[in-house]
């Protein structure tokens, strides 16, 4: 069983920053694609990005390239998100989720991922 945990959501002005981290239980962890989604009020889960197991293949979503950057520490367990120059559309419940299966595809597809976070509520105001 896999546990995620995230945390570092909150409210910020438009233009401003946050970084999320979502730390897993697992030691294995360096072995798993890890996600970010988000799931804007009143809206579905949406894809954000994804990190290879290594850290060095990343996937962004449109919307945010050029503002976010994923990274992880494996020594750490814990995949982060850098959010840069924030939106009013930017908020939402963000999820951290786990790829556990072999394949190192960095997928957008919710259904690829094994395990996630309780989410954690980002809150930009305009």
């Amino acid at each position: 069983q896999v546990q995620l945990v995230e945390s570092g959501g909150g409210l910020v002005q438009a233009g401003g920053s946050l970084r999320l981290s979502c730390t897993a239980s697992v030691r294995i962890f360096s072995r798993y694609v890890m996600g970010w989604f988000r799931q804007p009020p009143g809206k579905e889960r949406e894809f954000v990005s994804a990190i290879s197991w290594s850290g060095a293949g990343v996937f962004y979503v449109n919307s945010v390239k050029g503002r976010f950057t994923i990274s992880r520490d494996n020594a750490k367990n814990t995949v982060y998100l850098q959010m840069s120059s924030l939106k009013p559309e930017d908020t939402a419940v963000y999820y951290c989720a786990a790829r556990t299966s072999t394949s190192t595809f960095l997928s957008g597809k919710e259904a690829d991922y094994d395990y996630w976070g309780q989410g954690t509520q980002v809150t930009v105001s305009s």
